[in-house]
């Protein structure tokens, strides 16, 4: 068993298949561990389709996305080590100690010149939005009844109704409807869906099922198993009580958003982004940690699969220059910072060099607008023409080479999307 490594990848979802199969390929030896017993992270329970449409170019299955991406990483110089769990990460001198749990093998450390961190996210719960009520038996969260359906074979329940319409919980109220569950409603507190259009469209208005805009679930009620959910109408920012009605159900699937899973990723001295809740990472996805790099759900959460896997591929690549000492110490860089309409722009800053693909996340429903990154003295340096704008739909944006050397040349840029009244052609 090796103990020497060039790169360890800690997480063998989607990001970490892809960035260990991208170092692997450079010649770099690679450990990749992840503490579940079979790799994929949660695409082996999402049976449905639509994964690999950008990647592949055909519309896969959680199960055959996980496989051929599985199936990439399979390379000698790639040892992939499942139902191992990360204790601790920490630096001595050079190089990066890992301290390993498995049941295999017991307690053990190995030693890496980098790191990439690729450890996903976990669903938020009832205590993370503050309903109120008992706690009876049918909450779940929407993974999780995911999981119970696909993996383990059984049935929530009988009467659902699915609080928020993040993607998992609209590609539930599908599952659960062809399943014989009857979906009473998804309700949603804000004016928007938060998942994909084309989820909203295919998973609730093609089998009539209610989604209630702008209304909060003030509680659920039931002792031993749940009997309704109380829902109220949002106006003027505030729940309407007297205008309150009760949703009869015997279950409930929270689908409330995720949240990176950041704990390692704290232990270490990795610095977070306040809003994404994920590492402030540079245009090389490195974070503040010399070596340490950061990709897939722990950075940003996404909507698309396959932006995990073409964003772990770019931060190995950024990993592999690393590795190789191809990398100026202490650049100059480029902060980014957030205006109109910008709720999150990831990376934090640029570096001269770098790929510049820029991901972010608006604040508000556009019909057409213009991204525009402006230097301090009001200049615009880059902008590109977008379409339709939704915030639950991640922007994904590469600046041209001849666009980041103007970028790179100002000390910050504030970065903002703006109605685009007056139309005119693309940048």
């Amino acid at each position: 068993m090796r103990n020497r490594y060039d790169v360890a990848v800690i997480g063998a979802g989607a990001a970490g298949l892809a960035a260990s199969a991208t170092l692997a390929r450079e010649a770099l030896s690679v450990l990749t561990v992840d503490r579940e017993e079979s790799a994929g992270g949660i695409l082996p329970q999402c049976i449905h389709d639509g994964f690999g449409l950008h990647r592949y170019g055909q519309a896969l299955t959680g199960p055959e996305f996980s496989a051929r991406l599985e199936g990439e990483a399979l390379l000698p110089a790639n040892d992939l080590r499942l139902g191992t769990t990360v204790l601790s990460l920490f630096r001595d001198g050079e190089s990066w100690i890992l301290r390993l749990s498995s049941v295999h093998t017991g307690v053990y450390e190995i030693s890496a010149r980098a790191v990439v961190l690729a450890m996903g996210s976990r669903e938020r719960n009832r205590g993370n939005v503050r309903i109120a009520g008992d706690r009876p038996s049918g909450v779940f969260t929407a993974g999780l009844a995911q999981r119970l359906m696909n993996i383990d074979g059984f049935l929530p329940g009988k009467e659902a109704v699915i609080i928020g319409s993040g993607d998992i919980g609209l590609i539930m109220a599908r599952r659960l409807t062809l399943s014989g569950v009857h979906v009473q409603a998804v309700v949603e507190i804000q004016g928007y869906p938060s998942g994909l259009a084309r989820n909203v469209v295919q998973c609730l208005e093609d089998f009539s099922i209610p989604l209630y805009l702008s209304h909060a679930t003030i509680a659920i009620r039931g002792r031993q198993r749940v009997t309704a959910c109380e829902v109220a109408p949002i106006e003027h920012g505030a729940p309407v009580l007297q205008k309150a009605f009760q949703i009869p159900c015997d279950t409930v699937l929270l689908s409330v958003g995720l949240v990176p899973e950041t704990e390692l990723a704290t232990s270490m001295g990795v610095a977070l982004d306040p809003v994404t809740g994920g590492p402030r990472v540079d245009s090389r996805y490195m974070t503040n940690l010399a070596g340490v790099f950061a990709c897939g759900n722990v950075l940003q959460i996404h909507d698309l699969v396959d932006h995990v896997a073409a964003e772990a591929e770019n931060a190995a690549r950024s990993c592999v220059a690393y590795v190789r000492g191809e990398y100026v110490q202490n650049v100059p860089f480029v902060s980014l910072e957030c205006a109109q309409h910008v709720r999150s722009v990831v990376p934090s800053c640029l570096i001269p060099g770098s790929p510049g693909i820029l991901s972010l996340r608006s604040l508000s429903v556009l019909t057409s607008a213009r991204l525009r990154l402006r230097d301090t003295q009001g200049t615009i340096v880059f902008e590109k023409k977008l379409g339709f704008i939704r915030p639950a739909e991640m922007i994904v944006c590469a600046i041209p080479d001849a666009a980041m050397i103007r970028c790179t040349e100002a000390q910050r840029l504030i970065v903002s999307l703006e109605d685009d009244e007056q139309g005119g052609a693309p940048s």
